[in-house]
C-alpha cells in the first residue's frame, strides 16, 4: 500500500495527489492558489530579514554570512567546559553550542538529590550565573551568547535560558586579520 495515489496526465505528468487520509493536494501551488485561500504575502511570509522571519533572520539569508558549523559541546564542571571551549576554538572552531547534564535541563540544582549521580555527566552543570561566567572566561572572542531553545519559552535578555535549553556560543570570524 503507497503512502498517495498519483493522478496522471495522458503525457504522464502528475495531475493530482491523493493521501491516504484522503486529502487532494496539487502537484505544485501558485499565487493563484494562495490568494485563494486568504494568503498574504506580507503577514503571513514576509521578506527575508523581516517579520515573522519565516524566511531567515537575515535579508540575504545565508548568502550573506559564512556558515558555522557548530559543535555541540560541554562537559562536567563549568570550568572543564571552559577548558574544552578554548580547545575547540584555538583548533578552529567557531560557533559552539552547549551541552547541558541532565539535573540543569529538568531544573535541578546539582546539589538536589534526584541530581545524584547525574552531575556533569552529559553536560555541563549549571547553578547560577556565576557558573555560565566560568564557562566563559578568557574564551578567546568576540564572541557572542545566545539562548538556544529546544522547546521552552525564549527569552532574550540575557538570563539563564529556560531549563532544557542550551546556549550558543559563536566567535566571530576576523574577516579583516590573517592568521599568522
Amino acid at each position: 500500500m503507497g503512502v498517495a495515489k498519483y493522478i496522471k496526465n495522458e503525457k504522464d505528468a502528475i495531475k493530482e495527489v491523493i493521501y491516504q487520509s484522503g486529502i487532494r493536494v496539487k502537484p505544485s501551488y501558485g499565487p493563484e492558489d494562495l490568494e485563494k485561500a486568504g494568503f498574504s504575502y506580507e503577514k503571513d511570509l514576509g521578506a527575508p530579514g523581516e517579520y515573522p522571519f519565516t524566511r531567515s533572520i537575515h535579508p540575504q539569508s545565508y548568502r550573506s554570512r559564512a556558515w558555522t558549523t557548530r559543535q555541540y559541546t560541554g562537559f562536567g564542571t563549568p570550568e572543564e567546559t571552559n577548558e574544552r571551549f578554548k580547545l575547540m576554538i584555538a583548533n578552529g572552531q567557531n560557533g559552539l553550542n552547549v551541552a547541558f547534564d541532565l539535573p540543569t535541563q529538568m531544573g535541578y540544582d546539582s546539589d538536589h538529590p534526584l541530581a545524584e549521580g547525574e552531575v556533569g555527566r552529559v553536560g555541563m552543570a549549571v547553578d547560577s550565573l556565576r557558573d555560565f561566567e566560568a564557562a566563559l572566561r578568557h574564551s578567546p572572542g568576540p564572541h557572542r551568547v545566545r539562548p538556544h531553545h529546544q522547546c521552552r519559552g525564549h527569552h532574550h535578555d540575557g538570563h539563564v535560558p529556560g531549563r532544557g535549553g542550551k546556549i550558543r556560543i559563536f566567535q566571530k570570524p576576523d574577516l579583516h586579520h590573517s592568521p599568522e
